[in-house]
């Protein structure tokens, strides 16, 4: 492999790393490169060869026991020579011995399995497209209304990982809406949607109950009716899985959560929809 090497990604490569996902069909978001960007400036990668970018990948670290890997795309002409495995190893090496998870596509859990990852659950993605108003429930309100802290807190509940920095930016992000469920001054869910390049995705959608997050998943969508809208729905949550097919949603493809150094025992019946595939 003369002439390639692996470097830390600039942070204007990242957008070409999001246009390349986009590329994909992963649909990103269209504010994920600054919200992830904020979360470990360091941890994204791409392989140059002869000062061409080939492949890139990220692993965000959170604190000193949880990262998350994503973003992992290798040019197609340059698959399968080698390229790919060494952006991974220099991403593995940046997370060190904390765990970490991923989302890969099913073609890809063998491989994934090698390094050492272990499945741990499905996640379906499910899209429909909103038609009418609904009027939200009592105890909705926006997010911006409940302290921070609260919601890091609650949030925190639902993640292998503290995750203030991450959160500042993609609750307030541009264009998107967040709602929090709020009843006797207890905080029992919360919610964002966010645009994507095309129509939006809801993610997280974390609750309490079904009750909650129906209404949440309600409110969400009265902001962006008329457009398509996605979720990633854990497969072990079944309550989440009917909420989708009771409003029409139906499934388009599939991710397997894995981790490296074991499940950490997320409260699956409380997430109805992953906060985005490419960190967690």
């Amino acid at each position: 492999m003369g002439g390639f090497q692996v470097v830390r990604m600039p942070r204007d490569e990242l957008d070409r790393a999001i246009d390349a996902a986009a590329r994909e069909g992963w649909n990103p978001g269209r504010h994920d490169a600054d919200c992830f960007w904020a979360i470990d400036p360091s941890g994204f990668f791409m392989g140059t060869l002869d000062g061409r970018v080939v492949g890139r990948a990220s692993a965000v670290v959170y604190d000193d026991h949880f990262a998350f890997c994503g973003l992992y795309i290798v040019e197609p002409e340059f698959r399968n020579s080698g390229y790919g495995m060494a952006i991974t190893e220099a991403r593995l090496r940046h997370v060190g011995t904390r765990n970490a998870g991923l989302d890969g596509v099913t073609s890809m859990v063998e491989k994934y399995a090698r390094l050492g990852y272990r499945a741990a659950h499905r996640s379906i993605r499910h899209t429909f497209t909103p038609r009418e108003r609904v009027e939200p429930r009592s105890g909705i309100i926006n997010a911006s209304d409940v302290p921070f802290s609260a919601l890091v807190d609650y949030d925190a509940l639902h993640f292998p990982a503290r995750r203030a920095t991450f959160l500042s930016r993609w609750i307030p992000q541009s264009d998107a809406s967040a709602f929090a469920f709020v009843e006797g001054g207890v905080l029992g869910g919360y919610g964002v949607i966010r645009p994507c390049r095309k129509g939006y995705k809801i993610g997280p959608p974390f609750a309490d109950d079904d009750q909650t997050a129906d209404a949440l998943f309600a409110a969400l969508c009265n902001h962006c009716l008329g457009d398509p809208v996605s979720m990633d729905v854990p497969e072990p949550n079944r309550a989440g899985l009917a909420l989708a097919q009771r409003y029409g949603m139906a499934p388009e493809f599939e991710c397997i959560r894995m981790y490296l150094r074991g499940d950490p025992g997320l409260p699956l019946d409380r997430i109805y929809g992953i906060t985005a595939f490419e960190t967690g």
